[in-house]
């Protein structure tokens, strides 16, 4: 049974669009929160009101993208359309907004630039709500299933949510080794909630008090 390969590619898509989305949700929500330009309510608005769009609206637009990209079959096809998402982009800016500003003026007059503030000041204060966060995208990447089914065509690279449904076939099914495939994908996300439970239930009042 392909189980433990299974298991590997779902590990790897999961560490990889969490690692994606918390490096471009950060990006984007820094200057959105902390930063003063023109234009800068609109676009929060525009984004927040996508968040009401429903998420298989983008499919036919994105599987035509990857495709004359190339990139059909590949995990960076299953990652690159979910590398940031706007409620993680939501998440994080109202974490930014509530670090005191004295903390960015203290960093500008030891010389710090605006990349080292954003790395070495800002996100080691918001580390609660990367962690929910996090967790959020940890458990959405875990679970995937439409959008992985769409993309992969070799069977050796599906994730555990569409090799267990490879194993059970329409006139043939392994019941053993669902059941087993069931459980691998249960426990990581218990066992990674257990240990990320205090970053997570902080990460979500973060912001929610000004």
């Amino acid at each position: 049974m392909p189980l433990p390969r299974f298991f590997v590619n779902t590990l790897i898509l999961a560490g990889a669009g969490v690692g994606l989305n918390l490096l471009f949700c950060a990006l984007a929500a820094y200057p959105l929160a902390r930063l003063e330009f023109p234009g800068r309510g609109l676009i929060v608005a525009v984004l927040v009101s996508t968040l009401m769009l429903p998420g298989h609206i983008g499919l036919i637009v994105n599987f035509v993208t990857l495709l004359r990209l190339k990139l059909i079959d590949t995990y960076a096809g299953v990652l690159l359309p979910g590398a940031v998402s706007v409620f993680g982009i939501f998440l994080l800016r109202q974490a930014f907004l509530t670090v005191p500003p004295e903390l960015e003026d203290a960093a500008r007059i030891d010389g710090a630039g605006a990349i080292t503030i954003w790395w070495r000041v800002m996100l080691p204060v918001i580390r609660p709500a990367l962690g929910a966060l996090a967790l959020f995208e940890f458990v959405a990447v875990w679970n995937s299933f439409l959008w992985p089914l769409i993309v992969l065509k070799s069977p050796e690279k599906y994730p555990l949510a569409v090799g267990l449904l490879y194993l059970s076939g329409l006139f043939a099914h392994n019941t053993r080794a669902v059941a087993a495939g069931a459980v691998m994908m249960t426990l990581p996300i218990i066992i990674v909630f257990l240990f990320t439970q205090r970053l997570f239930l902080r990460g979500l009042t973060t912001g929610a008090i000004r």
